[in-house]
């Protein structure tokens, strides 16, 4: 039977991606990274907290209809 074994990772495959990760944006860029990620993350769990809250009647569900408008194209009013 086919298992996906591409995303089962080892202790090994997840020390060598955080020693890339290291090298590539080094070690004062790393904390900045997580506090962003982990800001971006809390507005998203609080926004999610808000929209909960608020009543499902409030929401705007309503459409307006286009406005119809008359144009005349041609010059004789008969045609």
């Amino acid at each position: 039977m086919f298992t996906l074994t591409i995303l089962a990772l080892s202790w090994q495959h997840i020390l060598i991606v955080a020693l890339i990760v290291l090298l590539l944006f080094g070690g004062k860029k790393i904390p900045e990274m997580m506090r962003g990620m982990g800001s971006g993350i809390k507005e998203f769990k609080d926004a999610m907290k808000e929209d909960e809250k608020m009543p499902k009647n409030t929401m705007n569900t309503t459409v307006s209809e286009p406005t119809k408008t008359t144009e005349t194209t041609s010059s004789n009013p008969n045609a």
